[in-house]
């Protein structure tokens, strides 16, 4: 780390920012960020933009920051010392979040091999990654446990990760099955090994959640902010709206739509589903197909791009399918509902939604399934969770118990 060089060009890097569109936000955010190091590298000894960042990333509990942090001065490291510029498309964190890049050689050797094996497979992306993500979190426990090969990891070892003190369980089925899954798979010199290890991975029974729902003025609260005349979305966000609230779709799957998926004669939505690769056709309602017209029409970017939905500043990228978790909470919003902190705000409620809605009307399973696009029939039983109509059905009177009344109000 050079400070005085830092210190002297800073303000080349500020005036290419601006140039190339960043927003007056985001450059005062990253100022903010060189005016601190420049004012604290001699008090708290800074010798590297790590440090640096590690410091700053102490002083936040917000995800949000930490990852800022890590963006930003990864920014100062590349500009300071390889006279780098920020590239808008792809700008790579200082520290790279996750545990694969703390493992020694060896465990990240065997995550590799898994990743190699499980791609031939055949198995979609973002369930490698995941598998891998859980495998790197245990094998890092392992790695601080003493252990940096496979050979020598022992059953109490294994079991520390998943049981606590006081022998339950605190991990969930669904990550010991992807930590099972890296162990499983068939990695060449390591197989006997991991093999073993598996077998002391307990059993854990998976938990039933209690499925959040959308209350009916919740509904009606979101049906309000997608008609034309309202103003409180974008238009953009108004049409992902729609999709969400009439449709049910995935948020990836929003995120991948393009203009051949549009069917405006047949008015149809046709499209391969991200998560599990299955075709999926859909009517393109008039609701559905004027918001997707009003964006295209009035507010889209001009771009080449065939995706649909483009981000909203420069240089206009298609959306990842995250992105479509935040613009849901713009929509949650707009709406002024779920603002309690820890209420769920996400996409899946939408699907949630349209579920138990088909359900009270009495629509067949099939049809359902259909409609959500699930490769499995079965995926249906945990949307049933959601479906409160039929739910209470099967409750009791409490009548003969005596109760307060306050209970009621």
């Amino acid at each position: 780390m050079d400070i005085k060089k830092l210190q002297e060009t800073y303000p080349k890097l500020l005036e290419y920012m601006t140039s190339d569109d960043y927003s007056k936000h985001y450059i005062r955010l990253l100022k903010t960020e060189i005016n601190w190091i420049l004012n604290n590298h001699d008090y708290k000894e800074i010798l590297s933009y790590e440090q640096a960042c590690f410091i700053r990333s102490e002083q936040t509990s917000s995800y949000d920051m930490k990852r800022r942090y890590r963006l930003f001065y990864g920014i100062l490291k590349r500009f300071e010392e390889d006279n780098l510029f920020p590239n808008r498309r792809r700008q790579e964190p200082l520290i790279k979040r996750g545990s694969y890049h703390l493992l020694c050689p060896e465990f990240k050797e065997v995550i590799d091999t898994y990743c190699v094996a499980d791609k031939a497979r055949g198995l979609k992306e973002h369930t490698i990654y995941g598998n891998a993500s859980g495998g790197s979190c245990f094998l890092l426990k392992m790695q601080e446990l003493g252990h940096t090969s496979l050979s020598t990891i022992t059953e109490e070892d294994a079991l520390s990760f998943f049981v606590g003190d006081d022998g339950n369980a605190w991990t969930s089925s669904c990550y010991k099955k992807e930590i099972s899954a890296v162990f499983k798979a068939d990695l060449g010199d390591y197989s006997k090994e991991a093999h073993r290890i598996h077998t002391y991975m307990p059993k854990i029974r998976p938990k039933r959640k209690t499925v959040p729902y959308l209350q009916s003025e919740e509904i009606k609260a979101i049906h309000d902010i997608i008609q034309p005349e309202c103003s409180a979305l974008s238009l953009r966000n108004k049409a992902i709206a729609t999709l969400l609230f009439f449709t049910g779709l995935r948020g990836c799957d929003i995120a991948i739509l393009e203009f051949n998926d549009i069917d405006w004669d047949s008015e149809e939505i046709r499209l391969t589903q991200e998560k599990t690769g299955i075709n999926l056709t859909l009517p393109l309602t008039p609701t559905i197909g004027n918001a997707i017209y009003d964006y295209i029409s009035n507010e889209r970017p001009a771009s080449s791009d065939t995706h649909i939905f483009l981000s909203e500043q420069k240089p206009y990228d298609p959306l990842k399918p995250k992105a479509l978790y935040y613009i849901s909470g713009k929509i949650y919003d707009a709406a002024n509902i779920r603002m309690n902190s820890g209420e769920r705000r996400g996409t899946h409620l939408f699907r949630y939604n349209l579920a138990t809605s088909f359900i009270g009307k009495g629509v067949a399973r099939p049809v359902i399934s259909e409609t959500l696009g699930h490769a499995d029939p079965n995926s249906l039983d945990y949307y049933l969770f959601s479906d409160i109509i039929h739910l209470r059905e099967c409750a009791l009177s409490i009548e003969r118990y005596p109760v307060c009344q306050e209970v009621f109000e």
